[in-house]
C-alpha cells in the first residue's frame, strides 16, 4: 500500500507537470500576440491551446489543498493570486486577478480602442507566481529540513482506521469505535496545535477540542456539528452500557474520522 508521503510526492509531480503545460500555453499565446511565434513552435502551440482555461480550476483546487497542508504559510498568498480582494471598489491593473479572466471579464478600452491595462499579462504573471509557490512546496517537501511528523502521523491514522474497519467486520463494534475515537481525538489535538489554539485541560475530549476550534473560527458550524455527532458515537462506544452501538454508527464514526483527517488541517 502506498504511503501518504508517496501520494503527496506523486500528486505534486503531476500538478507541477500540468502547471508547466498551462504555462506553455500562455507563453505561446503571448508570442503569437506579438507575432514572434516561430514556425517550428506552431504545432506545439496548437497542442497546448486553451490548456490554461481548460485545466485551471482543477489545477487550482488540487494545488491549493496541497499547499494548505504542506506549506500553510504560503496558502493565503496562493489564494489571493486567484481572486484578490473580494471587497475591491474598482477594477484596474492592481485589482485584476485570475478569477476575472476565467469569468470572461476583460480590461476596458480607451477612446482609441487600446486596453487600459494588459489583462493577459497580469493573469500570466499571477499564475506563474502560483506555479512557483507550488514548486517551492516540492523543494521543501524533498528537503531533509521538512517536518514529516504530520505525514507519518497520517499514515499511522490510516492503518488504525483500517484496523477499526476489520474489527467491525469481525463484530467488535465497541473496540472499533474506540480506535476511531482515539484517532479523531489525536487529529483534533494536532489541528489545535497547527492553529495555535491553546487547550487548558491536560487531556481534552473530542467535544472540548471541537468547541475550542469553533470558538477560534477554525471550524464552521456544519463541520462542528458533524464532529459533535462523531464524538457522541465515540462516547456510545466507550461509555454507554445501556445499549450497543450499531455497525452503521461505528462505520459512520470511522468514515467521518477519515474525512476529518483528510480535510481539516
Amino acid at each position: 500500500m502506498s504511503t501518504n508521503l508517496e501520494r503527496f510526492r506523486a500528486d505534486l509531480a503531476k500538478l507541477i507537470a500540468l502547471g508547466d503545460e498551462m504555462n506553455r500555453d500562455l507563453v505561446f499565446r503571448e508570442l503569437a500576440k506579438r507575432k514572434a511565434l516561430k514556425t517550428e513552435h506552431q504545432e506545439a502551440a496548437k497542442r497546448f491551446e486553451n490548456s490554461f482555461e481548460t485545466n485551471y480550476q482543477r489545477w487550482y483546487s488540487e494545488a491549493s489543498s496541497l499547499i494548505k497542508q504542506l506549506m500553510p504559510d504560503r496558502h493565503s498568498e496562493f489564494v489571493h493570486l486567484y481572486h484578490g480582494d473580494l471587497k475591491r471598489k474598482q477594477l484596474d491593473a492592481t485589482t485584476y486577478h485570475i478569477q476575472d479572466w476565467l469569468n470572461g471579464i476583460r480590461a476596458e478600452e480607451d477612446y482609441a480602442g487600446d486596453k487600459l491595462y494588459d489583462d493577459f499579462a497580469i493573469v500570466s504573471m499571477r499564475f506563474r507566481t502560483q506555479l512557483q509557490i507550488l514548486k517551492a512546496v516540492q523543494s521543501r517537501f524533498e528537503s531533509s529540513l521538512f517536518d514529516l511528523a504530520q505525514i507519518v502521523q497520517a499514515d499511522l491514522f490510516d492503518s488504525e482506521l483500517d484496523a477499526a474497519r476489520e474489527l467491525v467486520n469481525r463484530g467488535f463494534l465497541r473496540g472499533a469505535g474506540a480506535i476511531a475515537g482515539v484517532v479523531l481525538e489525536r487529529h483534533l489535538a494536532q489541528v489545535c496545535a497547527n492553529h495555535n489554539v491553546p487547550t487548558r485541560k491536560q487531556h481534552p475530549t473530542i467535544s472540548e477540542f471541537n468547541d475550542l476550534l469553533k470558538t477560534a473560527a477554525v471550524l464552521d458550524v456544519p463541520t462542528w456539528r458533524q464532529i459533535q455527532r462523531l464524538g457522541d458515537i465515540r462516547n456510545l462506544c466507550d461509555h454507554n452500557k445501556h445499549r450497543e452501538p450499531t455497525s452503521d454508527e461505528v462505520l459512520e464514526l470511522i468514515d467521518g474520522t477519515e474525512k476529518t483527517c483528510k480535510t481539516l488541517f
